[in-house]
């Protein structure tokens, strides 16, 4: 296993989509602070300008590169890998960590599923497949970490089309991670970062204040940064609401659904709630 300290180090490069706010944003503020130059990518001048200049405090001006690209857009990453390129040289950290979270019902209008298919998916599998061969062939060592979610794994009941995207997001990122690791003399990894509940714009709503039961941003990035050191594959955040004990529950009583052959999404069944509740005290 690579020493995360030959990676996040000074004079290396990361790339962070979805880098003007949130994760994202926190994300590349550790790896400036780390001494990296940092290319964020995300949408909104106004928002990109702001994080441009917060990064330009901690690691200076010629370190740090602000573009406007949709991920949705297979070119508009290649013109951010170009750029990158141009600019820095390589790339050692790839965070694809863009995602949108309109609310979707099974018979959304298919533009809905299409677009949030795009991004959540389409962008993170896109930029793998832009930025990673480059990442191969300098041989350096260099991670490559997409952003799932627990939503991915459970699937509740509400927004189906986000479900399924973050549910390709991790059967994607397993692939990867199996075909680098059996790729000869690779130095290149891929790791699920699958957050908690996390105070972003993503998720806040109507709410003006962090929840308790909420993370920061940056709780939820040194917990990623403690993981990737230890080599975690699977980056499974709590929060202040919800322990790892409880998500693992949760998860096994998923894959029972499966094994077990019950009603799919069997712990909002009204026939297993009563066996779920026993099954969480056991």
């Amino acid at each position: 296993m690579t020493d995360l300290k030959d990676i996040i180090k000074k004079d290396n490069v990361a790339v962070v989509t979805g880098g003007a706010s949130g994760i994202g944003l926190a994300a590349a503020r550790r790896f400036a602070e780390a001494g990296m130059s940092v290319a964020i990518a995300d949408l909104g001048g106004d928002r990109l300008g702001e994080a441009r200049l917060e990064l330009e405090a901690i690691a200076g001006e010629a370190n740090v590169m602000a573009v406007e690209a949709d991920v949705a857009h297979r070119h508009e990453l290649e013109a951010l890998e170009r750029a990158v390129l141009q600019r820095f040289g390589r790339v050692h950290v790839l965070m694809n960590n863009a995602g949108i979270q309109p609310d979707t019902s099974v018979f959304s209008a298919e533009a809905n599923w299409d677009h949030i298919f795009a991004v959540n998916l389409m962008g993170v599998i896109h930029g793998t497949q832009v930025f990673g061969p480059n990442m191969l062939t300098h041989g350096e060592p260099g991670l490559i970490i997409n952003t799932g979610s627990k939503q991915g794994i459970t699937t509740p009941p509400g927004n189906p089309a986000y479900n399924v995207s973050k549910a390709g997001v991790k059967v994607f990122t397993e692939a990867l991670q199996h075909e680098l690791r059996n790729t000869e003399g690779a130095k290149l990894s891929a790791h699920l970062l699958i957050p908690g509940f996390v105070y972003t714009a993503l998720t806040k709503g109507d709410r003006t204040e962090k929840p308790d039961a909420a993370w920061t941003p940056a709780q939820t990035v040194d917990f990623m940064l403690e993981s990737l050191a230890r080599g975690d594959f699977y980056i499974l955040c709590p929060d202040n609401d919800v322990p790892r004990a409880l998500d693992e529950r949760r998860m096994a009583w998923a894959i029972g659904d499966v094994i077990e052959n019950r009603p799919p999404l069997s712990r909002w069944h009204k026939d297993y709630s009563e066996a779920f509740r026993t099954f969480l005290e056991d």
